[in-house]
C-alpha cells in the first residue's frame, strides 16, 4: 500500500468507521456537557466580577487568570494523573468535561463581564430604583441586555472548546481524535485518518463559526 493516500488506505478507513463514529459521538458527548459547564460557570464568574464586592471581583480575577494562563494540557494531565495520587480517581470522560469546562469557562466570564459592561448604566440605575436586587437586575434586565454583545464571542469560545477536544487523545479519552491516532498506528493509514477526522470536527465547527459572523455583522447593523 504506497502512497500516503492509497486507495487500499481508505478502504481500511471504511471498514473501520464505527470506531470514528464512536469517537465522534464521544466528541459530542464531552462538548455538549463541556459547554453547559462552561457557560455556568462564565455567567457566574461574569457576574460575580461586576460585583460591588470587592473580595467578589478578587475571586472571578483569581479564577479567570489562572485558567487562561495555565495551558490546558497541563490542566488535564493534572486532573488525569496527579489527583489519584490524592486519592480521587475520575474517569476520563468526566476529566474532559471539567477540565475544558472550567478551562473555556475563564474565557466565558471575561465575554459575559464585557457584555455586562457595555450595557449603559443607565440600566442598572433605573432597575436600582425599581426595587430589584443585584441578582435579579443581573439575570432579569442587564444580562439579556448584554446577549447581543456576548453571542458572536461566545460562540468563537465554543468553537476553541470543540476543537480543544482533541487534547484528550493525550489521556485515551475516547474522542474522535484518539479514535484517529489509535487507527492510523495500528495500520499506518495516517493520510485517510486525519483527513477524515478534520472533516468530523469541520463539520462541528464551521456552524458555529458562520453563526458567529452573522450574529457580528447584525450587531453591527442594529449599532
Amino acid at each position: 500500500m504506497r502512497g500516503i493516500f492509497a486507495a487500499e488506505k481508505w478502504q481500511m478507513l471504511v471498514d473501520h468507521l464505527g470506531k470514528f463514529a464512536e469517537g465522534f459521538g464521544m466528541t459530542l458527548f464531552i462538548v455538549l456537557f463541556g459547554l453547559l459547564l462552561s457557560l455556568t460557570l462564565g455567567i457566574l464568574f461574569g457576574i460575580l466580577s461586576v460585583s460591588r464586592l470587592k473580595i467578589l471581583r478578587a475571586l472571578a480575577r483569581v479564577y479567570v487568570e489562572f485558567f487562561q494562563n495555565t495551558p490546558l494540557l497541563v490542566q488535564i494531565f493534572f486532573l488525569y494523573n496527579a489527583l489519584p495520587y490524592l486519592g480521587t480517581v475520575m474517569p476520563v470522560t468526566l476529566i474532559g468535561i471539567l477540565g475544558l469546562g472550567f478551562y473555556h469557562g475563564a474565557y466565558m466570564a471575561e465575554v459575559v463581564r464585557t457584555g455586562i459592561t457595555a450595557v449603559p448604566a443607565g440600566q442598572s440605575e433605573a432597575a436600582i430604583s425599581q426595587g430589584f436586587g443585584h441578582l435579579e437586575m443581573m439575570l432579569f434586565i442587564i444580562l439579556p441586555q448584554a446577549l447581543k454583545v456576548m453571542l458572536p464571542p461566545l460562540a468563537n469560545v465554543s468553537s476553541n472548546l470543540i476543537k480543544n477536544t482533541s487534547i484528550l487523545a493525550v489521556i485515551a479519552g475516547g474522542d474522535l481524535m484518539y479514535q484517529a491516532d489509535s487507527f492510523a498506528a495500528s495500520t499506518l493509514c495516517y493520510g485517510p485518518a486525519y483527513v477524515t477526522a478534520g472533516i468530523l470536527y469541520f463539520i462541528i465547527c464551521f456552524p458555529l463559526t458562520r453563526l458567529s459572523i452573522r450574529m457580528e455583522q447584525r450587531f453591527k447593523e442594529v449599532r
